[in-house]
Order: C-alpha cells, then sequence, then structure tokens
C-alpha cells in the first residue's frame, strides 16, 4: 500500500471533520432532547452481537448487508450492526416487563456491505424510535407524526411529501394468485421496478386466470392522491379481506394525519414494499424535492420479538442523522465568535477566560510563545485595557 493509499478510507466510507462535526452533534442532542418530550427512553446498543441474534426474522436483504466476524474468544459468528431496530426489539422482550407500550430511541452508527443507495454511506449515523405494545392506527399515527417532527426540527421539511403503502394488499393478492414461488420472485422483482411491458409480459405467459392477471396489472400502476384508495376498494372488492382492511387502515391512518399536519403531502403507493420480508403492515417514507432518495422511513413491524421469546406489536421509524444535517436549512456554527487569549499564567486573564467559557463563549488560548498561523479563524481577541482584559473585534 503506498502513502497515498493509507490515507483512503474504504469506498462509501465517510468521516465527518469540523465545523459539520459540530453540527452532527448539536441534532443528535436536538433529536434526542425532542424524543424525550415524547417520552421515549434513551438506549444505547452494542456495535457487534452474536450474529443469529441480528438476523433472526428479518430476511435476506439485512443479511447480506451485515458484515460478519469471528469471535477469538468463543469461535461464534459475530454481527456488525448494519440496523438498530432489531437490537431495541431483543431488549423489549428480554430486559423489559411492561406488558403496554415501550417507547424507545437511540442514535448510533450502523454499518452496511453495500450503500442502500449511490447517495447513501456506508456507515451512517442512524436515528429513530420504536414503539412497542401497541398494534393500532394511533401508534403508526404517532410514529409518523415524531418523524414529520423530526424533520421539522431539522428543517428537512421543505415541501415534504409522506409516501404511504400497506404490505397486506399484496399479501391478500398473491393469496388470490396462488403462484409459484419462481413466479412470486419473478412477479415481485418486476413490481418492485414497476416495470410494466415486462410485467405484461409475465402475465400473458402465465396461466393465471384473467381476474387475477387484471389485479396484478392493475397494482403498479395504483400510486397518487388519496383517490388511488377509492380505485383498489373497488377494484379489490370481492378479493382477500384483508386487503380491505389495510385500505381501511389506511384511510383511517390518513386522517389522523392529515388532522395533525394538514399541509403535509399524503401520495399513496400500493405496491411498495421495501422491507416485505420484515414488515408487517404500513410502510411510509419521507421525501423532499431536493433529494433523490427518502430522507426517513419506517414501517409496522409486528411480532418482531417472536424469536426473542415475547412476540409484541411494533412500529418505527430511522433516518441517517448525517444526511439531515446536509440537508438541514439550520444555521451552522459559521457564524460563531470566536476569540483568541493570551495563555496560561496570568490569573486575571485565566478568570476572563473562564467567564467567558461559562457564558458559552469559545475561547482559544496560545500556547506558550506560539504563533497564530491562522488569524482568520478567530473574530475576536482578548487584550488587556486600562488594566482589565477586555473583546476587542479583529
Amino acid at each position: 500500500m503506498t502513502l497515498a493509499e493509507r490515507w483512503l478510507l474504504p469506498d462509501g466510507v465517510k468521516e465527518v471533520l469540523p465545523p459539520q462535526a459540530l453540527q452532527v452533534e448539536a441534532a443528535r442532542r436536538r433529536l434526542l432532547d425532542l424524543y424525550d418530550s415524547w417520552g421515549y427512553e434513551l438506549v444505547m446498543t452494542p456495535l457487534i452481537e452474536n450474529l443469529d441474534s441480528l438476523l433472526v426474522g428479518v430476511g435476506r436483504d439485512l443479511e447480506l448487508n451485515t458484515f460478519k466476524v469471528t469471535d477469538q474468544l468463543t469461535g461464534r459468528m459475530l454481527g456488525v450492526r448494519a440496523d438498530i431496530t432489531q437490537q431495541v426489539a431483543r431488549i423489549d422482550a428480554n430486559h423489559l416487563t411492561s406488558n403496554g407500550p415501550v417507547r424507545f430511541c437511540y442514535c448510533s452508527t450502523v454499518l452496511h456491505t453495500l450503500p442502500a443507495n449511490p447517495l447513501a454511506s456506508r456507515n451512517p449515523l442512524q436515528v429513530g424510535a420504536e414503539l412497542f405494545g401497541h398494534s393500532g392506527v394511533a401508534s403508526d399515527a404517532e410514529i409518523i407524526s415524531l418523524m414529520v417532527e423530526t424533520l421539522d426540527a431539522m428543517q428537512v421539511n421543505q415541501e415534504l411529501s409522506l409516501d404511504l403503502g400497506h404490505v397486506g394488499i399484496y399479501r391478500g393478492l398473491m393469496a388470490e394468485a396462488k403462484l409459484t414461488d419462481n413466479q412470486e420472485a419473478e412477479y415481485f422483482e418486476l413490481l418492485q421496478r414497476k416495470d410494466l411491458p415486462e410485467i405484461g409480459r409475465f402475465l400473458r405467459e402465465s396461466d393465471l386466470s384473467d381476474e387475477v392477471k387484471a389485479h396484478l396489472t392493475l397494482l403498479p400502476t395504483l400510486h397518487g392522491g388519496r383517490e388511488v384508495l377509492a380505485q383498489a376498494r373497488s377494484s379489490f372488492t370481492a378479493q382477500d379481506t384483508s386487503i380491505i382492511e389495510a385500505l381501511d387502515y389506511l384511510d383511517a391512518l390518513a386522517d389522523q394525519i392529515s388532522q395533525r399536519y394538514p399541509q403535509l403531502d399524503l401520495y399513496f403507493d400500493l405496491s411498495e414494499l421495501r422491507g416485505y420480508n420484515y414488515h408487517t403492515g404500513i410502510v411510509f417514507a419521507a421525501y423532499v424535492p431536493r433529494f433523490g432518495q427518502a430522507v426517513a422511513k419506517g414501517g409496522r413491524y409486528d411480532e418482531v420479538g417472536r424469536d426473542f421469546g415475547r412476540a409484541r406489536p411494533a412500529t418505527g421509524f430511522s433516518a441517517d442523522l448525517k444526511t439531515l444535517v446536509e440537508l438541514s436549512l439550520l444555521a451552522d456554527k459559521s457564524g460563531q465568535k470566536v476569540i483568541l487569549a493570551p495563555g496560561f499564567g496570568d490569573s486575571a486573564v485565566q478568570e476572563a477566560v473562564t467567564k467567558l467559557r461559562a457564558q458559552g463563549e469559545r475561547v482559544v488560548q496560545l500556547l506558550d510563545d506560539s504563533v497564530v498561523e491562522d488569524a482568520q479563524q478567530f473574530t475576536h481577541q482578548l487584550v488587556q485595557q486600562d488594566g482589565t482584559w477586555v473583546l476587542k473585534s479583529l
């Protein structure tokens, strides 16, 4: 490895330097205080766990995205967390005894084998909240509301759009269609790409009934405003009751969200199956026009704790805090007062410095007779005037 290569980080791994690091830390404090005000308890989960604990019940996608290492103490396989949700489910299942609603929040780095999208890093700073022990619309509405409040607090809310879906609709149609495993895998892949020509080809070559073909052709087109729910209801009335229940759930949830945030643009996508092997009900994501991917996302994942011995309904959301800071319109610290002061040795100087720092000012003291190489970083200087130490603008 050359000297130049030693300075390079792995592809997709990002570090945060001054002054952005201070902005990220300020945002972390702001959001954790927000979650605390809603009654969410902070948890700090380990960076690595037994691989089985990290991957139970979460599907193939998360397994592929998890770095795996061997524990030198036991020889067991360990995983570096790629998502904190599963760890929080373990905490709810094994460390708490409450049968009622329990709320958690977190903010820690996770590590991905591959970036989630071309704009993402492989070491996002995941911030989020999870609510366990309630399976109704009210808990989903609370989690979505907290996600909206998160984006408001970060001022990543300009022309904010909320994308809503429900995996129960797809599952109901699959129960009706009775596709083979290979057929369903092919249709699922085409559906996620919304590749209508290929979906048409796939259905023409299948031996499905005309009614099933019509439903599977319609599904990828069911996206847009609230009229999508009415269209789906009229088209799927005679199908599995779970489809109608899912549509009713989306209607009720949309009512609550619209009442709380009438300015929020609601968009429905009934073929959105992000985390299909993981989610059990609604899925949602927040978008803003100036970013090509979701800025926050989540959904319902009931009974996630079953493999830990305590099945509980759950819903939650997460976001990459570093991305939120990059998109934020909040004022940064570039206008902060930075004071240059003499070094240690004079008690009067030290008293003045201590007083300024107690007031929240940023004071940098000279070290011995060191020369200031970058004087432009300072806005003020502590100087002696008429026997007292005062601030002078630079």
